[in-house]
């Protein structure tokens, strides 16, 4: 298909996590629509263009090989992109701010705001503009001004249509929304530009799973979103230490508790805390819009949850260094997962990075091992006692005389070793701290490993 019989020039400003499955999908569901995505990066425009992409995804390899160069593109020529394009999905970084006014809590708008006068820079028509970034309630508003500053006489139609997917099933969530959230102004222009993303999702998502809202509720429904599910997480491993001091079962607390329909049963795993790129950034958001506007109750109630999660952390690291006798100076630890959860390889606030970094101060030896995530684990650890710290992709290599191994990322693949074999060629007493009661406990116990798992009591030969 030719450029001019495409039906639409869709572009996404950055490639990463969210840009890239993201438009993969839209262009396997929409032929008729050229799709671009750009990125500032040449190195991960590079990625996408080759062999091997840059991010690993399920599914998401076969789906870029099917349309890649057919209605699939990947380019750094951000200006002209912007320029032919029809609808833009703005797609870039907000991480928390680490300076000035709200430092620590506030996003950093300052890769929108580059984002929004480079579009307006580059306009020669009308377009639609939708955030796709995690962005705070009324970020649109700043996009509209900026967008219609001076005399510019394009119009910029804003809208939000957030991202719900979860890395390690981000295709299939973007395949089989549970909704697809699109906010707008209510004017004609912006009803008419919020019908445009409709008819583009409408390709393959049912009309029931369409949710329309305005522009400021769709961008406080992601943050909301992410603070529920995080609030759950750190629900269940406060519980988790509740389980420990009692010997109570986290396992089966969480089953009987998720069998109440109205609560149900999922983010109920107890685990070392959650990590990704969202949850932290988005809940911390939520404290910092409470603060402004005063709701210091409201602030307070969602900073707790994550100083619990903080808190499970430090906790995972204090049970292995209070088992192994309160020490671990030269002793080996395997870390059996990097990664902030399995089927992916992002590592971005991954309870893995404290949790390594605090062993490493109590002076112990680690071998890390996970199937995706090395490459970003030495990034993370780079420059943090290099001399303690081995990256060695066959868990077996990892665990091979070790004093205990630590768990942090249930990767399917964990539950299938030979801990056998393992044991026979570990330091004894060898340990094993399951931060996901993703094993088997009892034969690991037969086998003769000493048990910590996650809000259970542990099962020791000592």
């Amino acid at each position: 298909m030719t450029q001019s019989n495409f039906k639409k020039n869709i572009l996404c400003i950055g490639a990463g996590y969210v840009g890239g499955p993201t438009m993969t999908v839209i262009a396997n569901k929409c032929p008729e629509y050229k799709v671009t995505i750009v990125d500032i990066s040449k190195e991960r425009i590079a990625a996408w263009n080759s062999d091997r992409l840059p991010i690993f995804e399920p599914g998401l390899e076969e789906r870029v090989l099917k349309v890649r160069g057919k209605n699939l593109f990947f380019s750094t020529d951000i200006d002209t992109c912007i320029n032919q394009a029809d609808i833009i999905f703005v797609s870039v970084n907000t991480p928390t701010k680490n300076f000035g006014e709200g430092a620590g809590k506030a996003v950093d708008l300052q890769f929108i705001e580059q984002t929004a006068r480079r579009i307006k820079e580059n306009s020669s028509s009308n377009k639609i503009v939708v955030e796709k970034s995690t962005l705070p309630v009324r970020a649109a508003e700043t996009l509209d001004t900026i967008l219609h500053s001076g005399n510019n006489k394009i119009q910029f139609e804003i809208l939000s249509n957030p991202e719900f997917m979860a890395e390690g099933t981000g295709i299939r969530d973007m395949e089989f929304p549970d909704r697809v959230l699109i906010g707008s102004k209510d004017t004609p222009t912006g009803l008419a530009a919020r019908q445009e993303l409709i008819d583009l999702y409408s390709h393959w998502v049912p009309e029931k799973n369409l949710i329309t809202t305005n522009l400021w509720s769709s961008e406080l429904s992601k943050l909301v979103s992410n603070a529920f599910l995080a609030q759950r997480i750190s629900s269940i491993n406060s519980i988790a230490a509740i389980c420990e001091a009692t010997e109570a079962d986290v396992t089966e607390v969480s089953n009987a508790v998720g069998r109440d329909s109205r609560i149900g049963a999922k983010f109920l795993n107890a685990g070392p805390g959650f990590g990704g790129s969202c949850f932290r950034k988005d809940i911390l958001n939520l404290v910092y819009l409470s603060e402004y506007y005063q709701l210091n109750e409201v602030a307070s109630f969602w900073e707790q949850v994550v100083s619990l999660n903080d808190y499970q952390m430090e906790r995972y690291v204090k049970r292995i260094l209070q088992a192994m006798f309160n020490t671990l100076v030269d002793k080996k630890l395997a870390v059996l997962g990097f990664a902030f959860k399995p089927d992916t390889g992002d590592t971005r606030d991954a309870p893995a990075i404290y949790i390594c970094k605090r062993l490493l101060e109590e002076k112990a030896c680690l071998r890390i091992t996970d199937p995706h995530a090395l490459e970003n684990a030495r990034k993370d650890l780079q420059g943090i006692d290099d001399n303690n710290v081995e990256y060695i992709i066959d868990p077996y290599k990892a665990a091979e005389g070790v004093h205990g191994i630590a768990l942090i990322t249930d990767w399917a693949e964990y539950s299938q070793l030979d801990y056998q074999k393992i044991f026979d060629k570990m330091e004894k007493p060898a340990f094993i701290f399951d931060g996901r009661n993703h094993l088997n406990h009892r034969e690991l116990f037969d086998i003769g490993f000493n048990v910590y798992a996650v809000g259970k009591a542990p099962l020791t030969h000592i």
